[in-house]
């Protein structure tokens, strides 16, 4: 079965997107993410809300997803050479619109599947304003967020600290999974030692340290990092561990439309 909204014939959108129909609507950015990575990190959150649309259909609930939204809200990484990133109003106007002609056909069931934090405070006022004027209660599944999580499960605090930062994992193991032929593990680079601005430790994005206590500041990821990559290593990373998140992110988007999506958010 398709799931996929820009496959379906218009004659099978109105058979198959009832009001029971869950819509994913996956999104990401289009910057950094280390010199071996690919810059799209929403190629990732696509394909695994594809998989969550796949599984949780196949489990009962007719699920769907959006074509993905491939640029995130503008935050520290504005200066990467080739990104693209939108201001937070037209993000938040975009997904409006979205969420606008989806419920306009009463398709109420909606879910970001989101792999950008900059989204995050975007997605945080869209949700509230559609509750508050249409009773629509809609959630976001932040992938990396997630999958940091269960690393920190599979393999204990101190070794997902050492795998896990910006440009390392989850992300560079899931795409090693994923699209192992676009990454270049031969340009991998470890994260910075001791990085300073102004005299002051970078602690980390958006903040200095001054005496232990953090400072926010206006820091340019590149300031942070000049190869993409903060906390992490991406040496560590492995297809077989991005194949571990995959599988695990899957069900549990898939096990979230079931048990809750489906039963109790329609607006």
């Amino acid at each position: 079965m398709k799931t996929e909204l820009a496959q379906l014939t218009s004659q099978e959108g109105r058979e198959l997107l009832t009001d029971d129909a869950v819509i994913l609507i996956p999104m990401g950015s289009l910057e950094d993410q280390g010199v071996h990575a690919p810059m799209g990190d929403y190629l990732a959150a696509k394909l695994i809300a594809d998989r969550i649309a796949q599984a949780a259909t196949a489990a009962g609930t007719p699920t769907f997803t959006a074509p993905v939204i491939p640029f995130g809200a503008e935050d520290y990484f504005g200066l990467t050479h080739g990104g693209i990133a939108l201001r937070s109003s037209t993000l938040r106007a975009l997904l409006d619109d979205m969420v606008g002609s989806l419920y306009r056909r009463g398709l109420k069931r909606i879910v970001l599947i989101n792999g950008h934090g900059g989204n995050v405070p975007v997605i945080t006022e869209l949700a509230l304003k559609w509750r508050r004027d249409k009773g629509m209660f809609i959630t976001s599944l932040y992938l990396w967020q997630m999958a940091y999580g269960i690393l920190r499960k599979e393999l204990g605090d101190a070794e997902a600290a050492r795998v896990s930062g910006h440009g390392a994992d989850p992300l560079t193991s899931v795409g090693l999974h994923l699209y192992p032929e676009i990454l270049r593990m031969d340009l991998a680079k470890g994260p910075p030692t001791n990085p300073m601005l102004k005299g002051l430790k970078i602690q980390q994005y958006g903040y200095l340290e001054y005496e232990g206590s953090p400072v926010q500041a206006p820091i340019e990821a590149a300031e942070c990092g000049p190869d993409g990559i903060w906390g992490g290593n991406p040496k560590y990373s492995s297809p077989e561990r991005g194949k571990m998140l995959v599988e695990r992110l899957t069900a549990l988007g898939a096990g979230y439309i079931r048990d809750h999506v489906s039963k109790n958010f329609a607006a």
